[in-house]
């Protein structure tokens, strides 16, 4: 029995579960979410997350024992397939449920999010549009925060913006790791297709992007002034050097996890940004 539960919580692939999940809850309180409606939130956020994680590892266990995968508990034995499988689709449906009180655009939106992070692991994963899922469920993120307010208000197009751009950048960066595991299966998505060099500094290039538009659209556009403006202003250059940081990495050979988790750390900074430009987030 703790031999399942190890290997189910290494199969939702915590640490992004738990970055998105935070960012989420902290997006929730910066738009002025009660504190229990900040919990609901996050609860649902991570029902889908443990969604995404775990019919990503059920759907590709054959493929990861096929390359004989360390890294994955299926693929070692650490839990059945089944357990997994199981785990995923009452996950889905807990998302759903635990949306439903946030409202109907909310849940409309967290469902369109969800459906495509699905999509990712069941087919798309493999095709040059690996990257159309990233970009429509980070896209869609912030939508689900500021529509599942009271008010159901719209999120600035500046804030979606950069959530698709943190989508590219993260898709990237998560795949590189697994290019050669990758071609050996017959998976040639998007990052494939540019290779590890020019895929590191794609996702860089377009992190340091992300900092920009967040920039200008929380103090260019939104106006937003004062130690509010500052901090934002801060953690854009903090993003920017962040990217910067990656390039190096890139150029040096770096493939490793550490350029996911660079892109995770960046995810934070510009969330405390945003927490920053809350008033202004919505349209």
């Amino acid at each position: 029995m703790l031999k399942a539960a190890r290997g189910l919580a290494l199969a939702c692939h915590p640490g992004p579960a738990l970055v998105v999940t935070v960012v989420a809850g902290v997006l929730g309180a910066s738009v002025g979410y009660p504190p229990a409606r900040i919990a609901l939130l996050a609860a649902a956020m991570l029902a889908d997350q443990l969604s995404v994680g775990w019919s990503n590892d059920w759907i590709d266990a054959e493929r990861d024992r096929s390359v004989s995968r360390t890294d994955k508990p299926i693929a070692v034995g650490l839990v059945s397939r089944r357990t997994v499988g199981t785990a995923a689709w009452i996950a889905l449906a807990s998302t759903l449920a635990l949306t439903v009180p946030l409202g109907a655009p909310a849940l409309v939106t967290h469902a369109i999010a969800v459906a495509s992070a699905w999509s990712y692991n069941a087919w798309l994963k493999r095709t040059v549009f690996s990257v159309v899922p990233y970009l429509v469920s980070f896209g869609l993120l912030p939508a689900i925060v500021t529509l599942g307010s009271t008010e159901h208000a719209l999120p600035a197009w500046w804030v979606v913006t950069a959530g698709c751009l943190l989508g590219v950048a993260a898709h990237v960066t998560n795949v590189l790791p697994d290019l050669e595991q990758d071609r050996l299966t017959g998976v040639r998505g998007f990052a494939h297709v540019l290779g590890a060099r020019v895929g590191g500094l794609v996702a860089f290039g377009v992190l340091a992007l992300v900092g920009v538009v967040v920039a200008v659209g929380a103090v260019g556009i939104g106006d937003l002034s004062g130690a509010a403006g500052v901090l934002v202003l801060v953690g854009c250059t903090i993003t920017v050097l962040i990217a910067a940081a990656g390039v190096l990495l890139t150029l040096r050979g770096e493939r490793s996890r550490w350029l996911m988790r660079l892109i995770m750390a960046a995810a934070i900074v510009d969330v405390i940004a945003l927490v920053a430009a809350g008033p202004v987030l919505s349209a």
